[in-house]
């Protein structure tokens, strides 16, 4: 152990030495990474490359190196957007609700299915709520339009019977929201449950023993034990749905977006795609989608620091 403040020369050398022995001594494990750092290599890296288009007047036939420079011509258009706050609203909104109505559901359902004690019930509960999230959206947003069709529609059929009108549900922008929000939550709280069950498992069973001898009852233990537990797991989910705040859910958004409900469907994602592929305009597209990028790394960065000063949970 080398006292702290004493400087021996080429004592740094030898633990860099010692390092790079080390690895030798394991270079058949190292080379399991090898497959994962060509993935992150080809499919992370190097599309990255394709960013300068944000910045260029980008002509097909003169390539991304080869087109003029524009500076931060596209982002400049792309904050004088008539459309911009409008998409900025749409998207935010969407995301908000999801967090305040989606982040909570998987942490409700696994207290509610860690709270069954029948075990075969409890593993029904769980497939039957994971099932979901191994269905396309694809599939959900037909099933959705199928349930919901003003004309063959089982609700609306339902409505009929009772004498009532039919109703436009997927036409209709005052319902949009909420059947977003309906679907992602069936879709993904099973899924989402399975990190906070296995956190569950975790927690010291002595801590709730004593607590009964204590003579702490079913809320008691839930709000002094199980809770405070879980905060960990919590404040980095939390982190993560903070700093995807600007993900608003691409494929959902897509498929549900009809002409009807245009003006509160429209998001950054479905944005970028219409301006880049339908309407031509890469570099425009680009700066779009950068814009995003960016305001997404500044929040995580924001978030972990506000959460670790806080709760002292953080991502690093």
């Amino acid at each position: 152990m080398v006292p702290k403040g004493v400087v021996i020369p080429g004592f740094e050398q030898l633990k860099k030495n010692k390092k790079l022995t080390k690895i030798w001594q394991f270079r058949h494990i190292y080379l399991f990474l090898l497959p994962a750092i060509i993935w992150f290599l080809v499919f992370a890296y190097y599309p990255m490359y394709g960013i300068l288009i944000a910045f260029k007047d980008f002509k097909f036939n003169l390539g991304i190196l080869g087109s003029p420079w524009a500076g931060f011509k596209y982002f400049e258009q792309f904050l004088n957007d008539s459309s911009f706050y409008d998409v900025l609203r749409n998207t935010l909104s969407i995301s908000a609700l999801k967090l305040i109505f989606g982040f909570p559901a998987p942490l409700i359902l696994a207290l509610m299915l860690n709270a069954v004690m029948h075990k075969r019930i409890k593993r029904v509960f769980q497939t039957i709520s994971y099932l979901p999230h191994f269905v396309s959206w694809v599939v959900v947003v037909t099933l959705l339009q199928k349930i919901l069709s003003p004309n063959v529609g089982l609700i609306n059929d339902i409505r009929y019977q009772m004498g009532l009108d039919p109703i436009f549900f997927m036409g209709k922008p005052e319902l949009f929201y909420p059947l977003v929000i309906i679907s992602d939550i069936w879709k993904g709280v099973g899924w989402g449950s399975i990190i906070y069950l296995a956190a569950l498992t975790n927690i010291d069973p002595h801590l709730y023993e004593a607590a009964e001898i204590d003579g702490a009852g079913r809320w008691s233990k839930l709000f002094k034990i199980t809770l405070p537990c879980l905060t960990p797991t919590i404040g980095i989910l939390l982190i993560f749905s903070l700093s995807g705040i600007l993900n608003a859910g691409f494929d959902q958004i897509w498929l549900m977006q009809s002409p009807a409900t245009l003006s509160v469907s429209e998001i950054l994602d479905t944005y970028v795609l219409k301006t880049g592929l339908q309407q031509g305009q890469l570099a425009y597209s680009t700066a779009i989608g950068l814009f995003k990028s960016a305001i997404s790394l500044l929040l995580i960065v924001a978030v972990n620091n506000i959460s670790r000063r806080v709760s002292n949970v953080s991502l690093w």
